[in-house]
């Protein structure tokens, strides 16, 4: 297959088809490029997806499940295979597209040489061509003008009224145009021949030798194609291991989902300790007492109305300001509060004391190993003081030392939290928020009684309500071996503050008889309801707070007005206090809860 011999006439063809190759050659690298394009805006949009659904920092808490750790992983599997598409582009960019582009300029160079010599090698032959059809002309008409003079010759001899000389005269002229002719003649054979020759030379050698650099130009051009084409090939195929580790890990993360894990991660997440609230006990109604429950009811909704708009209002809102002793360590408090978890169920506050328990012990090793480092480093400076001074080393140590003090410390008093979490006494308790009387939220820390209003004593027109039956009757005790333990309860440190806000009222009421706590203490309250204790509850001095054991009975005499405390009476002895809402289940008559 020669295109020399094949397409000897087909020069324009050729030419027009080397044309439209590389026209071809250009598209294809630009069709690469665009393609390189394509895949860098793929892997950037790939890349800012992944972004976009990584976890916030506020959602961390939620991505401990396996469906959600496995979506992490997913992300991350994803963005490894955004950094192999472009390493894909970058590859195709270097290995192709450059070359493509270098490839496309040479091929218009060499096109362009080998047709000016196609060209010159036509003029050569188009130059013979010329000179064959002047010589052809030339001997036509040599043959034309030696017949004319001959027939001229003819006729004057045959005349026999031309003179001799005249008869001589076109006899000459036919002798000279018979010579032209033969030349003439003779020149056009010979240009003839070399027309021919150049002619043959033409379409046998120099053509030919033109159309074969133009094939094999042609021939450059495809197999370069060819293997662009498999370079591009070659290139996704080195890229396919780390794909394929890329979409094996997302399939290892989908797999690594368990529905039963999830579900047990809920459990222990919310798993507040509690059991189920008991049956409603059934009370007995009898005259009396509904006469005596609808009273009370009155009065009470009475004293409710009398707190919005009078002098009674009033004073409930200076009580809250005598009490901002409470409030002066506010800070702190809170803080100690939310350090021992004692805001929380039983069983989330154990969760969270092993987990505190666990990261001390992590630091106190830690800190273990620093000292040890720097006493050997001190050692090593008194064998050979020339390493350095062992007193540069003494301030580190001491550093270390309070640090690890201070550590110790913080383990030994989170250990006995914890120790304390998993010695309680009390069966798993009722839930509080299943209470008969709405749910009631956790009890704030005794630092925030001060900044509610009423927080001892909810309203003097509550406390002046007269006295009353109290008629709380129920089932036993439900305390086991489940309940808090009175150490981690959220008052601890009250009774004292308590106590001291109770004497200085009184001191106060020896001198100003509308005190503040002339409301708290007014005696024989009507009792709203009954509560059950689901914790002991051990009081912190001789103040406010009231000591409970779990199961036991108590009245109540005013429910929590938000602060997480609510006032009881004993039965028995008439002991009145505040204990924690949280710690009890409230019950209250129907008139109250309306």
């Amino acid at each position: 297959m020669n295109w020399g011999t094949e397409l000897w006439d087909q020069y324009d063809n050729l030419s027009a088809h080397t044309q439209k190759g590389i026209e071809f050659l250009d598209k294809y690298g630009n069709f690469v490029k665009e393609r390189c394009a394509i895949e860098l805006e793929y892997a950037g949009k790939l890349r800012r997806l992944v972004k976009n659904y990584q976890p916030k920092r506020k959602e961390e808490d939620e991505y401990q499940y396996t469906s959600c750790k496995a979506f992490r992983q997913l992300l991350q599997e994803l963005g490894d295979f955004a950094g192999q598409r472009e390493v894909v582009a970058e590859n195709l960019q270097s290995n192709v597209v450059r070359e493509l582009h270098l490839l496309a300029k040479e091929l218009r160079e060499e096109r362009k040489q080998h047709l000016n010599e196609g060209a010159k090698q036509m003029a050569v032959l188009n130059s013979a061509i010329g000179s064959l059809d002047r010589a052809r002309r030339a001997y036509e008409r040599a043959a034309r003008e030696s017949e004319r003079a001959l027939e001229a010759f003819q006729r004057a001899d045959a005349d026999l009224n031309l003179s001799r000389a005249e008869v001589e005269k076109q006899k000459a002229n036919m002798k000279l145009r018979s010579q032209a002719c033969e030349d003439a003649k003779h020149e056009y054979a010979d240009q003839l021949r070399k027309t021919n020759e150049a002619q043959r030379q033409h379409y046998e050698q120099r053509l030919p030798h033109v159309f074969k650099q133009l094939q094999d130009l042609d021939e450059k051009r495809i197999k370069h194609i060819k293997n662009f084409m498999l370079s591009s090939v070659e290139v996704e195929r080195k890229v396919f291991p780390i794909i394929k580790q890329c979409l094996d890990g997302m399939e290892h993360a989908a797999n690594s989902i368990n529905e039963k894990e999830d579900t047990q991660l809920v459990i222990d997440r919310y798993k507040s300790g509690f059991v189920p609230p008991e049956d409603f006990p059934f009370e007995e109604q009898r005259a009396g007492a509904d006469t005596t429950d609808a009273a009370a009811a009155a009065h009470h909704h009475h004293a409710q109305l009398t707190v919005r708009g009078t002098v009674s209002g009033n004073r409930i809102k200076k009580r809250g300001g005598l009490l901002s002793i409470f409030s002066s360590n506010k800070n702190n408090m809170s803080t100690d509060g939310k350090e021992d978890y004692s805001d929380l169920p039983p069983n989330q506050k154990k969760k969270k004391l092993q987990a505190k328990v666990h990261e001390l012990n992590k630091q106190v090793a830690q800190e273990q190993a620093a000292m040890e480092g720097l006493m050997k480093m001190k050692g090593v400076y008194e064998t050979n003081p020339t390493l350095g001074d062992p007193m540069t080393v003494e301030g580190q140590l001491n550093e270390c030392c309070d640090k690890l003090k201070k550590l110790r410390a913080q383990l030994r008093k989170f250990e006995e939290l914890l120790a304390e979490a998993n010695s309680q006494v009390c069966a798993a308790p009722l839930n509080p928020a299943a209470r008969t009387n709405g749910a009631a939220p956790a009890p704030q820390h005794p630092t925030s009684i001060g900044s509610n209003s009423g927080s001892l004593s909810r309203s003097a027109s509550e406390s002046s309500v007269s006295t009353g039956t109290g008629a709380g009757a129920g089932g036993g005790s439900v305390c086991g071996a489940g309940g808090r333990a009175a150490g981690g309860s959220p008052e601890s440190g009250l009774g004292g503050e308590l106590a001291a806000a109770h004497a200085e009222a009184n001191g106060d009421h020896d001198n100003d008889h509308e005190s503040d706590f002339d409301y708290y203490y007014e005696p024989d309250l009507q009792p709203l309801g009954y509560c059950k204790a689901l914790y002991p509850f051990e009081a912190n001095g001789t103040g406010s707070t009231m000591r409970m054991e779990c199961g036991e009975r108590l009245l109540v005499l005013e429910t929590d007005a938000g602060d997480g405390w609510t006032r009881v009476r004993r039965q028995l002895t008439r002991e009145e206090g505040f204990v924690p809402t949280t710690y009890i289940a409230t019950t209250l008559y129907a008139d109250a809860a309306h």
